[in-house]
């Protein structure tokens, strides 16, 4: 199924001022995956323009995540083609046919994606300054006074300044979310993906994450966010898709898919969860 993005936040087309399609910085086509015989992904074909925020929503196994993960190679597509601001994610096409990269060089695209997973994933052993230094110290050779001088600017930014030198432990799980939100962004990533960031959280400590998400679509950071909150998915979204078979069932403005779904797959899952 193909499936492209057409739409603005405010539920325009997907343009600049003079009228010209926004670069895209995801390009899927016909993106498969599969475990054996089991296909997870069935021809994923999506289009994300440059500051753009698209919500994959849908129910458990519909393959969301595993579109994420295949976004920065974390999973090998079977068939297809993922690209990032131009460039084929994960491999090297020669004559037609594609060749997987050596895992030095997957690693070097990874750097340039920020991800942030429903699990928080950081260092019990380590402050919250070094588990936000670690990857720019040890990936890019980062000094590290302007690496922790750049996590403490992060650790502003999410509203953990006070935090720096506090432990994992020490923190609520809201707080460890937004550090590892902030991990992800040291290495100053063109494009963030989130994982159902908050499905982990107490419902008090969600609002805090999505404050921080909020932030970062002003600010223009592309996002491609799988998550069960509707109503940050109307608010924030350019684009919402909804998944489900490993297929993209339908795809559009916030406003018609969550407010006026046109399939019934849509319409049942909404019904459960708004």
């Amino acid at each position: 199924m193909t499936t492209e993005s057409t739409q603005g936040r405010a539920g325009g087309p997907t343009v600049d001022g003079g009228g010209a399609r926004v670069p895209d910085m995801v390009r899927a086509e016909n993106v498969w995956k599969n475990y054996g015989n089991l296909d997870v992904l069935k021809g994923i074909s999506l289009r994300v323009g440059r500051g753009e925020v698209l919500c994959l929503i849908g129910p458990s196994g519909s393959g969301k995540s595993t579109f994420l993960r295949c976004i920065n190679h974390l999973e090998k597509v079977n068939a297809g083609r993922l690209w990032v601001d131009g460039e084929l994610i994960g491999y090297r096409e020669r004559g037609g046919a594609l060749h997987e990269m050596h895992p030095k060089d997957a690693a070097r695209q990874r750097r340039n994606i920020g991800m942030v997973f429903q699990q928080f994933n950081l260092f019990p052993h380590m402050t919250v300054l070094d588990n936000i230094t670690c990857a720019p110290v040890l990936t890019t050779g980062a000094k590290k006074p302007q690496a922790q001088q750049r996590a403490r600017e992060l650790l502003d930014r999410v509203g953990l300044a006070d935090k720096a030198s506090a432990y994992p432990e020490q923190l609520s799980g809201g707080q460890q979310q937004r550090v590892a939100i902030a991990r992800a962004l040291a290495l100053s990533p063109k494009l963030m993906l989130f994982d159902e960031p908050t499905s982990a959280l107490d419902p008090e400590l969600v609002g805090e994450v999505l404050d921080v998400m909020r932030d970062l679509a002003d600010a223009g950071m592309t996002m491609v966010v799988v998550t069960h909150e509707m109503g940050f998915a109307r608010e924030v979204a350019d684009t919402v898709a909804f998944m489900d078979g490993g297929v993209v069932v339908e795809m559009g403005a916030p406003g018609d898919v969550i407010g006026n779904p046109q399939h019934g797959r849509t319409r049942a899952f909404l019904s459960k969860v708004l």
